[in-house]
């Protein structure tokens, strides 16, 4: 299923069930691979601030930050997602995470 297919389906879910926040993800990831990074960006945003425990979009929303060299928003969404994934016990995801902010801190 081509890509804007898939947006379009993920569209109808959304509309028929707006607290899926995993459609809303899926959603964000089709635009990314579309390299869209304001409109990923603003779903996953919107997405974190709907359901503020989805540690995933907070990854992906730190790397969508990144794509666009905005570094310091990347490293403080990286930082909040580093905190929820530990309190959640989400180890692979505040290891990658971890992985990522330290990578940015590096260059800069």
């Amino acid at each position: 299923m081509a890509s804007e297919q898939r947006i379009e389906k993920l569209k109808e879910i959304i509309a028929n069930d707006p607290a899926d926040s995993f459609s809303r993800y899926a959603l964000a990831l089709e635009y990314s691979s579309l390299n869209e990074p304001l409109t990923t960006i603003e779903l996953l945003e919107e997405l974190i601030q709907r359901d503020e425990k989805y540690i995933p979009a907070y990854h992906q929303l730190g790397q969508a930050f990144g794509k666009l060299n905005r570094t310091q928003e990347a490293k403080l969404v990286y930082r909040k997602g580093i905190d929820l994934a530990h309190s959640e016990n989400d180890e692979k995801e505040e290891k990658e995470m971890r992985e990522e902010l330290e990578d940015l801190e590096d260059e800069w």
